[in-house]
């Protein structure tokens, strides 16, 4: 298991039209690192956005896409996507208030 500080375990949101209905329902959905457990995840958004608590995590690993140039083929990067559900009780992130 990888030695990450909660800082490291979020690398950006995801800003997607479906992502923003979910957030009626309380689910953020984020980048994380690629060897990031779903305890991991969990202590990153409740230590970084405070008054938050999380009542579920879900992640999803995709690989890369192969896509061609001419001859010449590489594939994009793996990434990794958590969607995060947070309880009734807790606040709004307010990182999405704006959006």
């Amino acid at each position: 298991m990888a030695d990450l500080k909660f800082y490291d375990v979020i690398l950006k949101p995801v800003v997607t039209e479906k992502s923003m209905n979910d957030m009626a329902e309380k689910k953020y959905t984020f980048l994380v690192h690629p060897t990031a457990t779903k305890s991991q995840v969990k202590d990153a958004v409740e230590k970084m956005f405070d008054g938050v608590k999380v009542d579920k995590v879900n992640t999803m690993n995709y690989d890369g896409k192969t896509k061609r140039r001419g001859r010449s083929v590489g594939k994009t990067n793996k990434y990794k996507k958590a969607i995060v559900k947070l309880t009734e009780a807790s606040k709004d992130i307010d990182f999405f208030q704006g959006m």
